[in-house]
């Protein structure tokens, strides 16, 4: 039972409802402009059910970090977009927490919508601040956010799963002094992550690549441990790990790339793993790299050979799409090769193709494997395409979200059990 509350409890008619939602999206370098706009789609159910009830919506979100510096911008286009597809204006004001903001939020009427600035312009909201000052929800009250916003809203909603990872006040400290609630797209990630978890439909395959190896060894060891994934179709980085945990050599080039990266670190783990579940995972048969501007594959049997790999072969192809065809559930993170370059597309377009033909329930997470999908099928042939990244990595992993902590914290104080 998920330990949260929806926004059809709740009665926000005539009230100031203060709604986090995640609508980070993925920029331009040069024009700045946003290109791709799923996120924030994805949020216009839950803005639309809370202006129905007439209330006054104040909206945060973020958009870059620190880290990704590039992206740090003002949301003006986000508000643009969101009253296209809302059908009616989001107003903007570049001003988060300050008393340009609280003056505009006072001034909202019934049904009107606005978005606030871009929330990592303020220090306590940024990733380097989290990891530096660790402070618990109770301690963020005094933040400026929660000190500039909580007095002039009733409610809070929460609708950024994908920011769930995030100890930040716009994501953890309102739950501590407001009626709370899960926006829709929080509560559709939640339940479909878990049913994933706890009661899939067997043969349950994950189809684990792309170039954070970090992240598919830790959904791994779980989906392993759990009995949840029947097989696991091990490609990109980790396909590569698996094979030198089995005594493949791949290459001067290739393990070279591996050990300057840091990645060597993975082969113990990825021993073990073929230990104790040899008959679960699944690793390439051969691997295509580029010659000449040509692709090329070559079987592992003919390794070790000196190119850079980047992408699975044409018989590893085959194989894991004939194990997808059988599923009755799929999730995929991680695409099977650098399907950015035309030679290198061939896998994932492949797996991508044989996901969608599967009759089973199929489940796609993080953002590369999203942008892959919409390049190579209709994002409409999957049953659940999930707006997370990080976030979702870390449910799969078994690891406590920082979100899901304070959602229930907030749930079991007002059902009069905390």
């Amino acid at each position: 039972m998920l330990k949260m509350k929806s926004i059809d409890d709740f009665d926000y008619s005539g009230k100031t409802v203060l709604l986090r939602i995640d609508i980070n999206s993925p920029i331009d370098k040069k024009t700045k402009r946003i290109v791709n706009h799923n996120r924030i789609q994805k949020s216009i159910p839950t803005i639309r059910k809370i202006l129905d009830q007439k209330a006054r919506l104040a909206i945060i979100a973020h958009q870059g970090d620190t880290l990704d510096y590039q992206n740090l911008i003002p949301m003006t286009e986000h508000a643009h977009q969101l009253s296209i597809f809302l059908g009616e204006e989001v107003h903007y004001i570049d001003d988060v927490a300050g008393p340009a903001a609280q003056e505009r939020i006072k001034l909202l009427q019934p049904g009107q919508a606005l978005l606030l600035g871009n929330l990592r312009y303020l220090s306590e909201e940024i990733s380097t601040f989290e990891d530096a000052v660790k402070l618990h929800p109770e301690e963020m009250l005094d933040t400026y956010l929660v000190r500039g916003l909580a007095p002039i809203v009733d409610c809070y909603v929460n609708d950024a799963f994908a920011a769930a990872h995030r100890n930040a006040p716009s994501m953890v400290a309102f739950q501590e002094i407001k009626p709370t609630a899960a926006g829709d797209l929080m509560l559709n990630e939640v339940t479909a992550l878990n049913e994933l978890m706890v009661s899939p439909d067997h043969p349950c395959v994950f189809v684990l690549g792309g170039a954070k190896i970090s992240d598919a060894f830790g959904m791994m060891r779980r989906i392993l441990e759990s009995g949840t994934a029947d097989s696991v179709l091990s490609c990109g980085i980790t396909g590569e790990i698996m094979l030198l945990a089995k005594g493949v050599a791949l290459g001067a080039t290739k393990e070279r790339f591996i050990k300057d990266h840091g990645l060597e670190v993975f082969i113990p783990e990825a021993s073990t793993f073929l230990q104790n579940h040899p008959d679960r995972i699944l690793f390439p048969a051969d691997l295509a790299y580029s010659a000449g501007g040509t692709r090329r594959e070559v079987s592992v049997r003919d390794l070790p050979l000196d190119e850079m790999f980047m992408d699975i072969g044409s018989e590893t192809i085959q194989k894991y799409t004939a194990v997808i065809s059988q599923a009755k559930t799929v999730f995929i993170n991680g695409p099977p090769g650098a399907y950015e370059d035309q030679l290198f597309e061939k896998g994932t377009g492949a797996v991508l193709d044989a996901i969608a033909s599967c009759s089973g329930y199929t489940v796609i997470g993080g953002g590369d494997t999203v942008a892959a999908a919409t390049r190579f099928m209709d994002l409409n042939d999957i049953n659940y395409v999930c707006t997370a990244g990080g976030a979702m990595v870390r449910f799969i992993s078994g690891m406590t979200l920082p979100l899901i902590q304070a959602m229930e914290k907030a749930y079991l104080r007002d059902q009069g059990t905390s």
